[in-house]
């Protein structure tokens, strides 16, 4: 997975990241943002614009936030909660628009 976005997003959601996308691989979930890793082209062009600092490549994700690295893939790999299928790579967020569900570990955490 080439860039994660991990905890600093949750309740924030700038999409400052989603303008600079080249790949429109950054997907909204309810209070979090995910970036696709079958669809991101590692072009980092993100990752600065994070008012945040959300952003990194999966190999640099700060120690206290490496569960969303899995996390992350998960919201594309798993059922989440009111989909009938995983979202998997649907070739763009413009396409599906806002998801508006999070993974188990976002929702369970604590509102900002």
């Amino acid at each position: 997975m080439p860039y994660v976005i991990a905890g600093p997003c949750i309740d924030v959601m700038d999409k400052s990241c989603i303008e600079e996308c080249p790949v429109d691989c950054i997907y909204e979930g309810d209070r979090k943002l995910y970036i696709n890793p079958k669809e991101c082209i590692d072009c980092g062009a993100c990752e600065p614009v994070c008012p945040v600092e959300a952003i990194s490549q999966d190999r640099r994700v700060a120690a206290e936030y490496q569960e969303f690295v899995e996390d992350n893939r998960r919201f594309f790999t798993e059922l989440l909660r009111g989909r009938d299928d995983p979202l998997g790579a649907p070739g763009g967020a413009h396409k599906t628009g806002p998801i508006g569900v999070d993974t188990p570990l976002v929702a369970r955490m604590a509102t900002a």
